[in-house]
């Protein structure tokens, strides 16, 4: 037994504090590892990069190991989801452009579960809020609103609406788990909203789910006929396993079951759901709309906006056309007249759905050959340096070639290809 102050227990005490201060340093040295840009990582950064690094890696033709060319394999995914919607336009399916969505999300105790870093909560959030700026993107003139599940209750966080920004706010204040999910309250809540639409807007829910289970107050079977009956289309995305209500829920509506195997395959599935689904035939009633395209107030016009019902200057809203009244934000339904308010804007871009881009056809470009060799649309050369071909684009049509992220922008943003329109330009 040594003692601190004794001879042998000193050396050994000082022997230990060295011991301990070399340990240290070099902890102190792992933990400063630079990123590529020099910024130093902190030690949960370092584990989280370093997580499933075995995904990164693929075979080469030799068989050894090389990292994945990421802006290829985004591209290849992206290509796969263009070859689906453009075969779904070949055969003229009928698609509702004007979508009345919910959006559940799982606020139960097995949305804190860590299997997704930081947790599956935190993800959810983050994908729907990219999710609900895409949709609005793809669908100018729907709307969405959200409803939370936990403590066994379903609460409407937001009242349906045509503006991402306060449904994004409403999102993040309201991020706590706790208690059970029920699945059947949910519905009830949202079957009550969704069945006073109009017959020509489209129902739908998205169900973001993170439990195994559903605690319910009674028999989740007639719910399921009842959002059946009313022909509320209801998808599922689960983040744990799949779950036999959840496929039979899906399957009954007509909607889609899908559980995520990551953070990434998450993400993707919810986009999926983002361009307008195709419209099943006892759903889709042909119906004239009255729609009304207000203009701004003028500047020294001062009201009550009917939305808020807050005092606001001419400049800061729109009047509609039939009753004169002020609204924040388009579109929108009047509180005052139920005339439907959109802006001329966002009627156009509601037409790329029915009249897509046709999908560009896949080219190699070979040294020595006339034409192609710079993108129509960025300028950029088509041949790289270290290689005799280089794989591009090339609209059948006007037959211009484009690079691989003018391609992405041209189908998923500009809807438009630019050597057709100019032709199209110069005929006129």
């Amino acid at each position: 037994m040594y003692g601190v102050g004794g001879g042998g227990g000193g050396f050994n005490a000082s022997s230990t504090a060295s011991g301990r201060r070399r340990n240290q340093e070099e902890d102190e040295e792992d933990d400063e590892e630079e990123t590529g840009d020099g910024r130093v990582l902190e030690a949960w950064e370092r584990a989280y990069a370093d997580d499933r690094s075995w995904e990164a890696l693929q075979e080469d033709e030799s068989g050894l190991l090389r990292p994945i060319d990421t802006k290829n394999l985004v591209h290849s995914q992206y290509r796969r989801r263009l070859l689906l919607r453009s075969a779904a336009a070949a055969v003229r399916i009928q698609k509702g452009l004007i979508r009345y969505l919910y959006i559940v999300i799982d606020l139960s105790r097995a949305a804190s579960e860590m299997d997704y870093r930081p947790s599956r909560m935190a993800v959810v959030a983050k994908c729907a809020e990219a999710f609900i700026r895409e949709f609005f993107d793809q669908n100018p003139l729907s709307h969405v609103g959200l409803v939370t599940i936990k403590d066994g209750i379903s609460h409407r966080l937001t009242d349906i609406g045509g503006s991402p920004e306060s449904q994004i706010k409403a999102l993040m204040g309201k991020l706590e788990c706790s208690g059970d999910s029920s699945l059947q309250n949910a519905l009830e809540l949202i079957h009550g909203y969704l069945n006073q639409i109009p017959s020509y807007g489209h129902k739908e829910v998205l169900i973001l789910y993170s439990a195994l289970n559903t605690c319910d107050p009674g028999d989740v079977m007639e719910t399921v006929e009842k959002c059946k009956k009313s022909k509320i289309r209801c998808s599922v995305i689960g983040l744990a396993a799949e779950i036999f209500i959840c496929k039979h829920l899906c399957e009954e509506t007509g909607g889609s079951y899908t559980v995520a195997l990551d953070e990434s395959h998450f993400k993707e599935l919810l986009l999926e759901h983002a361009p307008p689904p195709p419209a099943i035939a006892e759903y889709a009633a042909a119906n004239l709309i009255k729609m009304g395209f207000p203009q701004r107030g003028a500047e020294d016009l001062i009201s009550i906006c009917s939305c808020h019902k807050k005092i606001k200057s001419g400049a800061e809203g729109y009047i509609c056309p039939r009753c004169k009244v002020n609204v924040c934000e388009l579109p929108t339904e009047c509180r005052t007249c139920g005339l439907t308010l959109v802006s001329s804007p966002h009627l156009a871009r509601s037409y790329h759905h029915l009249f897509p881009v046709a999908p560009f056809d896949e080219v190699t470009f070979k040294l020595g050959q006339k034409g192609g060799q710079n993108c129509y649309g960025c300028q950029q050369s088509l041949i790289n340096s270290d290689s005799q071909s280089n794989l591009h684009v090339r609209c059948p049509k006007c037959n211009q070639h484009f690079c691989f992220d003018c391609d992405i922008y041209i189908h998923e943003s500009l809807h438009n290809c630019p050597g057709c329109e100019s032709q199209r330009s110069f005929s006129s």
